[in-house]
C-alpha cells in the first residue's frame, strides 16, 4: 500500500519522562512517519537532553521546535511546529501518549482526502505509573494491568468498512489522537492563537474544518493510544475558550486572524 508521506507532531511540555516513553513507541511503529517534530512550550533543559539523545540514532528526522515558556501556549506552538513540517498528512498526538505499534500504519491506511481522523484513548492508571516509568512499558493489551477502557485495546481494522464520515464535530474528539491533511489545516489557518491556557484549542481548529466543509471519521478499534494519566491543568481560562468555540459553530467561521500563517 502507498501511504501519505507523513510528520507525527506532538506538544510537550516538561514531562520527559512521559516523552521518553513515547518516543520508544515511536520506535516500535510497524510503519514510521516520515519525521518527527516535537512542538515544545517552553520545558527545561532536561526535555532537550532527552531528545538529543534519541536524535542520535532515531531513523527519522526528530526535531525540536521550542519557544520560551509564557503560560500555556499550545496552540502557537503546534501552529509553528506545523507549519516547519515537510510532509503532506499531518498525525497529532499528546506528549503523554503511548502508541500501539500499529497506530502510525492505522491512521495512513484510513487517511482520505476530505477528511480528517480521531480516536480514542485507553487511560493508564496513576497507580501504575511507578512501575511505568521504572520498567519503561510501552506494550499493551486487553489483560495488561494498570489500564482503564480495556475494550479499546482490542484492534479489529477490518471494522472501519462499516464506518461512516461525520458532518458534525463529535463530543469524542481528543487531540490526543488526530490526523488530517497539511494544507486542510492551512486553509482555515490552522490552531487559534487567541485561545489560552487548557482546552479547546483541537474542538475549535475542527469546527473550522467541518464550517469549510470537511469530514470527519472515527477511528474505532485502530489507531490505538494510551494515555498516561496526570493531574488535570488549570481550567480557569476555559469560559473564554468556550465563548471562542461557540462563536466559531454559531457564525460558522472558517478563518481566524492569528494562526499558522505568522509562520509560513
Amino acid at each position: 500500500m502507498i501511504y501519505p508521506s507523513c510528520t507525527l507532531v506532538t506538544p510537550t511540555y516538561n514531562w520527559p519522562e512521559a516523552l521518553n516513553l513515547l518516543l520508544l513507541s515511536i520506535l516500535e511503529q510497524t510503519v514510521l512517519p516520515n519525521e518527527v517534530i516535537i512542538a515544545d512550550d517552553g520545558s527545561t533543559e532536561d526535555t532537550k537532553k532527552i531528545i538529543s539523545e534519541f536524535q542520535k540514532t532515531f531513523p527519522v528526522p526528530l526535531l525540536h521546535i521550542w519557544h520560551e515558556d509564557i503560560r500555556n501556549r499550545k496552540p502557537a506552538i503546534m501552529n509553528k511546529a506545523i507549519a516547519a513540517a515537510k510532509c503532506d498528512y499531518i498525525i497529532e498526538i499528546d506528549g503523554d501518549i503511548i502508541m500501539n505499534k500499529f497506530f502510525i500504519e492505522d491512521h495512513l491506511t484510513f487517511a482520505k482526502k476530505g477528511h480528517y481522523l480521531f480516536g480514542s484513548r485507553v487511560n493508564i492508571k496513576k497507580s501504575f505509573l511507578t512501575e511505568l516509568f521504572s520498567k519503561k512499558t510501552i506494550q499493551f493489551n486487553l489483560l495488561s494491568k494498570g489500564i482503564k477502557k480495556r475494550g479499546r485495546t482490542i484492534r479489529i481494522p477490518f471494522l472501519m468498512r462499516f464506518s461512516k464520515s461525520v458532518t458534525k464535530r463529535s463530543s469524542k474528539l481528543r487531540g490526543c489522537n488526530m490526523s488530517f491533511w497539511k494544507n486542510d489545516f492551512i486553509k482555515i489557518n490552522g490552531f487559534n492563537e487567541n485561545l489560552v491556557g487548557w482546552g479547546i484549542d483541537d474542538s475549535e481548529m475542527i469546527q473550522r474544518m467541518h464550517n469549510v466543509g470537511i469530514l470527519g471519521k472515527r477511528l474505532k478499534h485502530c489507531g490505538i493510544a494510551y494515555h498516561i494519566y496526570h493531574k488535570e491543568q488549570s481550567r480557569s481560562q476555559l469560559d473564554i475558550n468556550d465563548e471562542i468555540l461557540k462563536q466559531t459553530t454559531e457564525k460558522k467561521l472558517t478563518f481566524i486572524e492569528k494562526g499558522i500563517n505568522q509562520y509560513l
